[in-house]
């Protein structure tokens, strides 16, 4: 059975799905149709969900850098692939897709790795935000670019 639950951010509402084995998503509110009736609180919320709300929370305080969260990859091999390596960009950094291809060992693949990061679901625990264009560009962000440029602000405010 998959849950729901939202935080409210500085940057807008998030939405959190899981189950019990971990995290499947994390959205913007862009991302998601906004409940009539919506509730800030998961009744019989699995641990990962509470766990992530609660990571989450640190984070936006300003004092977590890293998640240690389970979470569940729906995707390709590739996508896994390029995914895991987003857990592996450090807090407060920035790195081209280019370079993401080269960590990756398939520096001919920036295409691919782009889609792949386009089709991130698990927004800011996955940092998606720290990956930009060529010579530092901010390029599309599935949060808007707004967050994606308050995202990189909070963590670098030299950035």
């Amino acid at each position: 059975m998959i849950f729901k639950t939202y935080l409210e951010s500085p940057i807008g509402l998030l939405e959190i799905t899981g189950d019990k084995n971990g995290i499947h998503s994390v959205y913007f509110e862009n991302k998601f149709e906004k409940p009539h009736n919506l509730s800030l609180t998961c009744q019989g919320c699995p641990d990962p969900l509470l766990e992530c709300r609660r990571q989450l929370r640190e984070y936006f305080e300003g004092w977590r850098k890293t998640f240690n969260l389970p979470f569940i990859l729906n995707g390709t091999d590739f996508q896994k692939k390029v995914w895991t390596q987003l857990s592996k960009i450090p807090y407060g950094s920035l790195i081209s897709y280019s370079a993401l291809a080269s960590q990756l060992n398939e520096p001919m693949t920036v295409r691919a790795v782009a889609g792949a990061v386009a089709k991130n679901r698990i927004n800011i625990i996955l940092p998606c935000h720290r990956v930009v264009g060529a010579h530092g560009h901010l390029t599309g962000y599935g949060g808007e670019l707004w967050r994606k440029k308050w995202l990189l602000g909070f963590e670098n405010p030299h950035v």
